[in-house]
């Protein structure tokens, strides 16, 4: 049984300020330990998709190929089915610090 809590680290978005949350979700992630989390990177594109995998580098390069869609459910994103213990969404501007997406996650 694996007694790492499981962090959701939901980042990039549809807004003017991407980079900017690119750039706070990997500070976010260097700080977490991985001896006690089980961090997984969902992204969101510039259009608005959900995915996964390699996501920072997708999301820097601009290069999707490598990424793997991803529900927008994001409990269901991460490689296996098991849900997600705590999401931090680290999302700047619209669609980000307007409440959507807590909303979609208190659903």
């Amino acid at each position: 049984m694996n007694s790492k809590l499981r962090v959701g680290v939901i980042f990039g978005g549809r807004s003017g300020e991407h980079e900017v949350s690119l750039r706070s979700a990997q500070s976010v992630m260097a700080a977490l330990d991985r001896a006690k989390y089980e961090v997984v990177p969902v992204g969101i594109t510039r259009s608005g998709r959900w995915i996964r995998g390699d996501v920072m580098q997708a999301l820097t390069s601009g290069d999707e190929t490598a990424v793997q869609p991803a529900p927008i459910l994001p409990y269901a994103a991460a490689d296996s089915a098991a849900p997600f213990d705590v999401i931090i969404p680290v999302l700047h501007g619209p669609y980000g610090e307007d409440g959507t997406v807590q909303g979609l996650l208190e659903l």
